[in-house]
């Protein structure tokens, strides 16, 4: 965390917040969950990006040690944190916004992948993006723990969810800025807790 605010000083006023998203997803993995993610422009892509840092190697090798993988196999695989990008869906959500309700498709995949083990974290400049919302409502309600990453301005998401991560912006393209060495942060602390040899 030092090294984070010493390079984004701007971001101390969501120390707490970032410390508390951490512990609560440490929590998730260690009971076995897996972490959905949500996002719709820039956000559908820091979804994206989340989960490749999630999944594979970030900052360290993560050795397999599984041993029902035969041996020639293992050591090409990395050790990975189980998590889904909804926004990389197409199918599924083409179909359900062409069949049913553009503002409830993530909240459909939420309903599908997600139980009370798992974490879904939703990503809005706003705060107040209808189809995040529908998704963390959903979360909420079967149990999921949530977090989101939004902008400094209260929202219906800093009401809905268990951890809110507020930059310290209103502008729609320094939100996402701030975003990205939070969840880079949060990525690399993962694996180092789950990884570390």
């Amino acid at each position: 965390m030092e090294r984070l605010l010493s390079r984004y000083p701007a971001l101390s006023v969501c120390e707490k917040q970032i410390s508390d998203a951490l512990e609560l997803m440490i929590k998730v993995y260690e009971q076995g969950g897996k972490v959905l993610v949500c996002g719709n422009g820039g956000s559908a892509a820091d979804s994206e990006h989340i989960v490749g840092e999630l999944m594979k190697g970030f900052h360290l090798k993560r050795t397999v040690h599984d041993e029902r993988i035969p041996s020639e196999l293992r050591s090409k695989l990395q050790g990975a944190l189980p998590a889904i990008s909804l926004p990389s869906q197409v199918a599924v959500l083409s179909a359900f916004i062409n069949d049913v309700d553009p503002q409830m498709l993530y909240a459909q995949l939420v309903y599908g992948y997600a139980s009370d083990k798992d974490l879904v974290i939703g990503i809005s400049t706003s705060g107040n993006s209808e189809n995040i919302v529908n998704a963390i409502t959903v979360a909420k309600a079967i149990g999921a723990r949530t977090v989101a990453l939004t902008g400094e301005k209260p929202s219906r998401l800093s009401q809905l969810c268990d951890v809110t991560i507020n930059a310290p912006s209103c502008e729609t393209y320094e939100i996402q800025e701030y975003h990205l060495p939070v969840y880079h942060y949060l990525c690399a602390a993962l694996e180092k807790h789950f990884f570390s040899e």
